[in-house]
């Protein structure tokens, strides 16, 4: 029997982005969260870290880069796609023999997973992180499971 380090490998970094991702959203859901706010907090306003930089709560209802956010669909349906994505990877990780292969398939399942959480949860997933560069603020806000992912 041959050594299963590229599982426990990807499975311990899908751990540690699920609970980062997890520790993240809680930290900001209280910082940003308005004294006597209910929690989950409604949107608060921006939070400037740097020039480029902001904290900003957005609950993303869709799916990635907030596509098909207002079409209210069933958080029930995300949730079942993102559950079949994660055993589906959970399977390709459990039969790869690569390392590197094993990290990347455990950051994509960590990332999975933390959204996961936030739509069970939720809902939504917690989106907080937007980077801006001047007039160049198209880009949608996204957390540490969407980095991982």
């Amino acid at each position: 029997m041959r050594p299963r380090f590229p599982l426990v490998l990807g499975i311990l970094v899908a751990l540690l982005i699920a609970i980062l991702d997890q520790a993240s959203k809680w930290a900001v859901l209280e910082v940003l969260r308005a004294p006597g706010a209910p929690f989950p907090p409604p949107f608060a306003g921006p939070m400037r870290l740097a020039p480029f930089l902001d904290f900003t709560l957005v609950w993303n209802r869709g799916i990635s880069f907030g596509v098909a956010n207002q079409q209210g669909y069933p958080t029930v349906w995300f949730a079942l796609v993102a559950l079949a994505i994660t055993v589906a990877l959970l399977l390709w990780l459990a039969r790869t023999p690569r390392r590197y292969l094993g990290v990347a398939l455990g950051l994509v399942i960590g990332g999975a997973i933390g959204n996961l959480i936030d739509r069970l949860r939720f809902g939504a997933v917690v989106d907080f992180v937007y980077v801006h560069i001047g007039a160049f603020d198209w880009w949608p806000s996204f957390n540490v499971a969407d980095s991982a992912i």
